[in-house]
């Protein structure tokens, strides 16, 4: 639901040396103006002053600055009629106001800038007061919204009780107090900002009791939704387009379905009802009010409506479409990264991403971490050239095919082979850089292959950090050129940070001196960890972000940092077994012996069972060893590898069957279980939790 703001409209009017507010005719922006608006508030479109302020350019400096009338040689008036010289004057000043109004609407990107800037343009220069009807929902372009037509009170805007309340035309009375400064209003209408504090400005227990019409409190007991009733007066007036005043027939039963039965109207044409009119249908409508003490809106003032509410308009709908674009970016950007990471055995991930500007939201920029079979991961970043939604496609492309590679269980050289053919396949110019690595938290080793994309940088245990020498590679997508790969060590309480080029490269500097500054900075953090423990992952990957300055921020980041906890050798049990027939019992006694070992017997009788059914499977139509691997962590993992490809699957058997009732059991005792196809064959794994 959105909320409704309500705010109050600043305003300094010029005074007298007497102390009085004696208003000029020059200051006045458009005909009935107050002489506080006149004068040229800070968020006020209009200005007294004719001369731009220093540093002002001649369009936006004063934009409702009033000209005074040309003069003839030596100082003579022009020869024309006093009516059509002030004629010719508030045309002008309305010209002038409305055009630096529909700049201030125009500035907004975003919804609210653009109610905003309705609100300020118009208050107190146009109206004392004001409010803002939407739809609820607001249509999307070509969208045909369904449903009833619901309008709900998006914002108001009135001036604050303290200031002068007198006609503009006549001098106010000597002391008369008046307000600069402007106070916010809770949803029941009382002031809820800073006293005034100015010499001449009463206190708030003096100020004398102010009555609550509808333009000095609109928000209190104003409709926040209005039903738009099918042939009602306020669908007539809706259709209509053109602003109506309030004393209007038609215009007056459309304010009371809007607003609500019990509010008054100020007396005469002090009350303007504009529809707000899209591109393609009507989106909303506004309520313009001034107070009785002030001169009542003119016909002219009509087509001043009509202006502000053409461009409050046609500037939400621009809002609406730029939010839909924005949400469509964000969502794009997050369907292709993952939503959360795995939590594999042996090691802990954590990740970043940020987009290269608030306007490029989506980039080619990837980072995953796909469990592998042996209890082991692939951790892969990479970098689409570009910042925009097909690059944004191509990346989620290339991750795709990357997951579907690390299945097949294929060496990391291997795995950047056929992404650079898929890149290929692609289209022209698909570039992009990736780096896989495949780490073994049982052989506390890991493979690195790498397509063109920054080293890691890997910070020990004892706060020392070094950048990896592996061999860079061409990118993905040249084509014709050899991956290779390297293995390295992986001790325990390293950690790993891969990352994408818009972290280390900018324009201030060139990617080897940043990740000179990378390597750095993460020294510097594991020097402020204890000697025997590790930098915590979460706050590692905040303060690597800090290297990046405000400015240096040119493509977008993302980073992959994971700590090497690795599965110590007396929690691991490891056998090859011949197939035989007699080898499920073998099974059997070895899982025996190395769960009494462990000290988990309880678990002897299920572990057993599902070692020798999956077991069972494995020799029945194995022609090498068969591989059986225990492996204690937070869990009892068993694994069994054979040379056999074809996957087992989950099956009913039937009353008649003499077989299939295996993975049956294992599916059922099991927490988990999969099977995996590798290079050499398959492994089935299931675990169990531990006592």
């Amino acid at each position: 639901m959105e909320t409704r703001r309500v705010t109050e409209h600043p305003t300094t009017p010029r005074r007298s040396p007497a102390g009085a507010d004696t208003p000029r005719p020059a200051d006045r922006a458009i005909p009935h103006a107050r002489p506080e608006a006149a004068a040229g508030g800070e968020d006020s479109p209009v200005r007294g002053s004719a001369r731009p302020a220093p540093g002002d350019t001649p369009d936006d400096a004063a934009p409702g600055a009033a000209v005074p009338a040309p003069t003839a040689p030596g100082g003579a008036a022009p020869d024309r009629a006093p009516e059509d010289s002030e004629h010719a004057r508030r045309g002008g000043d309305r010209l002038r106001f409305v055009g630096a109004a529909t700049r201030r609407i125009a500035r907004g990107m975003d919804l609210d800038e653009t109610v905003l800037g309705l609100c300020r343009a118009s208050v107190p220069a146009y109206a004392d007061a004001i409010l803002v009807y939407l739809r609820d929902p607001l249509p999307v372009g070509d969208e045909r919204p369904t449903g009833p037509v619901r309008l709900r009170l998006r914002r108001t805007d009135r001036l604050p009780d303290y200031v002068d309340r007198t006609h503009p035309g006549p001098a106010p009375a000597p002391g008369t107090p008046v307000g600069d400064g402007a106070e916010g209003m809770a949803r029941d209408g009382r002031p809820t900002g800073p006293e005034p504090g100015p010499a001449g400005q009463p206190s708030a227990e003096k100020r004398p009791p102010l009555p609550t019409t509808l333009a000095e409190q609109p928000a209190v007991g104003a409709a926040e939704v209005a039903d738009v009733r099918t042939g009602g007066a306020l669908a007539e007036v809706l259709r209509g387009v053109r602003p109506l005043f309030g004393t209007s027939p038609a215009a007056g039963a459309a304010l009371r379905e809007l607003l609500g039965q019990e509010r008054d109207m100020p007396p005469g044409d002090r009350a303007v009802l504009a529809p707000l009119r899209g591109r393609r249908r009507v989106i909303g409508a506004a309520v313009f009010l001034r107070r009785p003490e002030r001169a009542a809106f003119e016909g002219d003032d009509l087509l001043v409506a009509a202006q502000l509410a053409t461009h409050t308009a046609l500037g939400v709908d621009k809002a609406v479409l730029y939010g839909r674009e924005a949400y469509i970016a964000d969502e794009l950007q997050r369907t292709m990264l993952p939503d959360r990471l795995p939590q594999p055995t042996g090691v802990r991930l954590a990740s970043r991403y940020l987009p290269a500007a608030e306007s490029a939201r989506v980039g080619g920029d990837w980072y995953d971490a796909i469990p592998l079979p042996g209890s082991r991961v692939a951790l892969v970043v990479g970098d689409v050239m570009g910042h925009s939604t097909t690059s944004a496609a191509i990346m989620g492309q290339l991750r795709t095919t990357a997951q579907t590679l690390a299945q097949l269980d294929l060496p990391p050289q291997e795995v950047l082979h056929h992404l650079d053919e898929q890149a290929q396949r692609l289209g022209e110019d698909r570039m992009a850089t990736c780096i896989y690595v495949v780490y073994d938290p049982v052989a506390h080793r890991m493979i690195v292959a790498n397509a063109g994309h920054p080293p890691p940088v890997m910070l020990h245990r004892d706060g020392t950090a070094e950048t990896l020498r592996i061999p860079p590679g061409a990118p993905i997508g040249v084509g014709g050129v050899d991956f290779r790969a390297v293995e390295l060590d992986a001790p325990a309480g390293a950690t790993l940070l891969l990352y994408t080029d818009g972290l280390v490269e900018s324009r201030h500097r060139d990617v080897w001196s940043g990740i000179e500054t990378l390597r750095e900075k993460m020294a510097e953090t594991g020097r402020l960890t204890r000697p025997d423990a590790s930098a915590p992952l979460e706050p590692l990957c905040d303060e690597v972000l800090d290297i990046v300055g405000p400015g240096d921020r040119d493509d977008d980041i993302a980073l992959l940092a994971a700590r090497f906890d690795g599965i110590a050798p007396s929690d691991v049990a490891l056998w090859e077994l011949e197939p035989r027939p007699e080898t499920a019992g073998q099974a059997r006694r070895l899982a025996r012996r190395a769960l009494a070992a462990w000290g988990i017997e309880e678990l002897s009788d299920s572990v057993e069972l599902l070692v020798s059914e999956v077991v069972t499977n494995a020799v029945r139509y194995a022609e090498r060893p068969v591989t059986l691997r225990l492996l204690r962590t937070d869990a009892l993992r068993c694994e069994v590898g054979d040379d056999v490809p074809q996957l087992p699957r989950l099956r009913q058997a039937r009353a008649t069957d003499e077989g299939g009732r295996g993975l049956y059991l294992v599916n059922r005792i099991a927490r988990r279980w999969g099977a995996t196809r590798l290079s050499t064959g398959k492994l089935v794994w299931f675990e169990v939790p531990l006592p």
